[in-house]
């Protein structure tokens, strides 16, 4: 059995989770983001966002991969391009950080690191790429439970991220990079162990994006 990870394109964005695929939480205005649930229009929501960014920024995204089944994703982008960025109390995002706006591991996949695999591929694509850290918006009191559009805080610490302003519900956190791609001996090495061979590709732009 064996895991990659992958850039997000258009040609795979139908390989995110339907709920993902669904939220535009992060992507549009508030009330925009009604409209959209109310005419059953997100998902065409979501395509534009990731079409916008991947044309004026470049890869927004990971999706991890167990054999050909798709199992976890992260989605990232300047705070710029996510208009909820402003709406947080712990608003605005460091002007050098980009913003994590979602991650999921399948249930059943949880708890053999893929989490931390996910996090160090965002890691070094942005370091590629200049970026000196990433910030996120964590909810305080929540389970995780069910799938949600503002991740846990507890998971974002257990990554290595740092809360960077304090709040009761709605801590922003931090990741700087270079202690993210510190873990490279360590993790890659026990990721190994636990998931068998690993390997972390950046996929080409879609055809689409190129014409």
């Amino acid at each position: 059995m064996s895991r990659r990870v992958t850039g997000v394109t258009l040609d795979n964005l139908e390989d995110l989770p339907k709920h993902s695929r669904k939220c535009v939480f992060w992507e549009v205005a508030p009330h925009l983001r009604e409209q959209a649930d109310e005419f059953g229009t997100a998902d065409l929501e979501k395509e534009a966002w990731v079409s916008s960014v991947l044309l004026e920024w470049g890869s927004c995204g990971r999706i991890v991969y167990s054999d050909k089944l798709p199992v976890g994703f992260a989605l990232y982008a300047p705070p710029n391009a996510v208009p909820r960025a402003s709406a947080f109390p712990t608003s605005p995002p460091s002007p050098d950080a980009v913003l994590l706006t979602g991650f999921h591991v399948l249930p059943e996949f949880r708890g053999g690191g893929l989490g931390r695999m996910l996090v160090q591929a965002v890691a070094k694509d942005l370091t590629r790429r200049g970026v000196k850290a990433v910030e996120a918006f964590g909810d305080a009191q929540s389970l995780d439970e069910e799938p949600t559009c503002v991740l846990p805080a507890d998971f974002f610490l257990s990554v290595g991220f740092k809360t960077v302003r304090q709040h009761p519900r709605w801590p922003r956190l931090r990741l700087e990079l270079r202690s993210a791609l510190g873990w490279k001996e360590d993790v890659e090495a026990a990721l190994e162990r636990l998931l068998g061979t690993v390997t972390v590709t950046t996929a080409n732009p879609s055809p689409a994006l190129q014409r």
